[in-house]
């Protein structure tokens, strides 16, 4: 198996299969001594649901909804 020129390489079908790579999964790539490992990132652990983790609860406001809304819309 090779690296394109773009470093790219395909993940055989049994693999992917065996280990619910499916398009869209989230993978990290781990560097140890001279091995590279791939993983399959956990369910809830996306670069999204971390963000979302890190700033709930952080809103300083006590807007409704509703009065949010309404301010990002332009109406008063």
């Amino acid at each position: 198996m090779k690296i394109t020129t773009k470093g790219q390489v395909t993940i055989p079908q049994e693999i992917r299969e065996r280990f619910g790579l499916l398009p869209g999964t989230e993978v990290a790539f781990e560097a140890e001594g001279g091995t590279v490992r791939l993983r399959k990132i956990q369910k809830g652990r996306s670069r999204g649901d971390r963000l979302v983790k890190h700033m709930r609860g952080r809103a300083k406001t006590r807007l409704s909804t509703d009065e949010i809304m309404a301010l990002t819309r332009g109406e008063e």
